[in-house]
């Protein structure tokens, strides 16, 4: 039996429900093992002299679902090892791949167009032949439209996930009617004092200042009063939080009852049976991530993971297993029962619901707002 054909029967084992989500990638791995299958995947190992790739993303449960669904069936499909790192913040990472050498970093999982033009700016970006990504075509043209406009001539990055950052709140203090009546403004309610949790991020902070003073994030006219409001929650929060995992522990240990947080992970709190609520405010900060490839990485192992991550069958199990719906368009593949059950989900595959920070407007005012954030955090 030739390669294609056993890939093939597989497939179709599968999707006929013969096989499960998890036997069905284990089994590409193993036949990849036991056959010596000489796929793409290896043969642009072979060629590029590849024996690792390293992938950074936002750790906890979305590395988890990476490495369980895509990592390891890629391994053992092509002999390329992924090795896997992780950040806390989007600042933090890009200063570490400035300072690092051609190569040594491959493949991150960014937040948002923003960090797509940044990249940009610091000549960071690669050119994806997206001819070895026939998977991208599956993807939501809405996604893709903001890269496109920052590098017309050619991608560095496929999108890969969507969310939102809305309000998360512990049920058994706070009810959904006054969430909904309250809005962004709940987190700068003295009534919670040392129950408000926060993302120790910048953006988010001046985002949720914007709603909180009825002005547009987008448009922001008076900065004065989104300070002012970021620091009426600076002095009722328990803590800024660092992380997705220090996020989830603080509600589900109830050090916190309200925080903004980010939906997939809101998502997962929920399965684990904590009766945390989840609203997205109007103009709520909505959100995309994409798979971006690094100037000095091998192009064509890095675009044959990518399109092995673009792949229905695995892109639908990495969302499931971090709770945030896929870049795929649900018009054009079956993205199962538990998909469009998440928060943010859009079944028409347009995101006309969702508000996406202006990256021009956002990366324009970096350099200020971000050195002004510093100085309110210390206190001042």
């Amino acid at each position: 039996m030739d390669d294609t054909t056993r890939y093939e029967r597989l497939l179709e084992r599968y999707r006929n429900g013969d096989i499960d989500r998890r036997g069905f990638l284990g089994l590409i791995g193993a036949a990849g093992l036991a056959y010596g299958m000489q796929t793409p995947f290896a043969r642009y190992a072979h060629a590029q002299d590849v024996s690792q790739i390293r992938f950074d993303g936002w750790g906890g449960v979305v590395s988890e679902a990476f490495r369980e669904h895509a990592f390891d069936p890629y391994t053992g499909k092509t002999g390329i090892e992924v090795v896997d790192g992780t950040f806390s913040g989007g600042d933090e990472y890009l200063a570490q791949v400035r300072a690092s050498q051609p190569g040594e970093y491959n493949i991150a999982h960014l937040s948002g167009v923003f960090d797509y033009a940044r990249y940009r700016n610091f000549d960071l970006t690669t050119e994806l032949d997206l001819a070895n990504i026939p998977n991208f075509e599956l993807v939501m043209t809405r996604l893709v439209e903001p890269y496109r406009a920052i590098t017309p001539d050619a991608l560095s990055a496929v999108p890969y996930n969507y969310g939102t950052t809305g309000l998360a709140y512990n049920r058994a203090h706070l009810s959904d009617e006054e969430m909904q009546e309250k809005g962004a403004r709940i987190l700068i309610d003295a009534a919670y004092e040392g129950k408000i949790g926060g993302w120790s991020d910048w953006r988010t902070r001046i985002w949720y200042g914007a709603l909180q003073t009825g002005q547009d994030p987008n448009d922001i006219q008076d900065m004065d009063a989104v300070w002012d409001a970021i620091r009426q929650h600076r002095d009722l929060a328990l803590k800024y939080w660092g992380s997705g995992a220090e996020l989830m522990s603080l509600l589900a240990e109830e050090e916190i009852y309200v925080t903004e947080g980010w939906s997939g992970r809101i998502a997962a709190l929920q399965e684990q049976g904590h009766d945390i609520g989840y609203y997205d405010p109007p103009s709520g900060f909505g959100w995309q991530e994409c798979l971006f490839v690094i100037k000095g990485s091998p192009g064509s192992a890095c675009e044959e993971l990518l399109n092995f991550m673009l792949a229905p069958e695995t892109s639908i199990a990495v969302a499931e297993g971090q709770n945030y719906p896929p870049a795929l368009d649900g018009t054009k593949v079956d993205l199962g029962d538990k998909i469009p059950t998440l928060p943010a989900y859009d079944p028409t595959g347009t995101l006309s619901g969702l508000t996406f920070a202006d990256p021009e407007y956002w990366n324009g005012n970096e350099a200020e707002w971000s050195k002004q954030f510093s100085r309110v955090q210390r206190g001042y």
